[in-house]
């Protein structure tokens, strides 16, 4: 790794948002998905190493995997992550009561998150995204 400030910042920005992502596994008020998509993309702009070590990774390929090569989702990751979403932005919707430009900023947002993950993230069942895998690997046994 090299030793370039700005290397440092991609590092500890990327190590910041896999705990923050690491979390929300677990917590289902805490999104993983924008958390670890921004891991992945700290990761590959400052350490090849770091970028495979994280790919590598059970967290990586249980909730980014199949998006990132395929632009594509099981029907249970979509969920989970729209459910999540919906659960926070509601909470935060709750808590804008004398807020209303704030409400309807979060609204918007939220249609639009919804709107992406029904039809520009394609949907695919569980035997597909095996099969995904599979193939990455025969990809790199070649």
């Amino acid at each position: 790794m090299r030793k370039n400030p700005l290397n440092i910042l991609w590092v500890v920005l990327g190590f910041i948002s896999l705990a923050i992502g690491a979390v929300g596994a677990v917590l289902p008020f805490l999104p993983t998905f924008p958390f670890l998509l921004l891991t992945l993309f700290c990761f590959a702009k400052s350490s090849k190493r770091l970028h495979t070590w994280f790919i590598g990774t059970k967290l990586y390929k249980d909730n980014l995997e199949s998006y990132v090569q395929a632009r594509s989702m099981t029907a249970k990751t979509k969920a989970r992550i729209m459910i999540t979403v919906t659960a926070v932005m509601g909470f935060g919707f709750a808590m804008m009561g004398k807020v209303p430009a704030a409400r309807v900023a979060l609204a918007i947002v939220w249609v639009f998150h919804v709107v992406y993950f029904l039809f520009a993230v394609k949907t695919i069942k569980e035997s597909d995204k095996e099969t995904l895998d599979h193939r990455k690997v025969a990809n790199e046994n070649e």
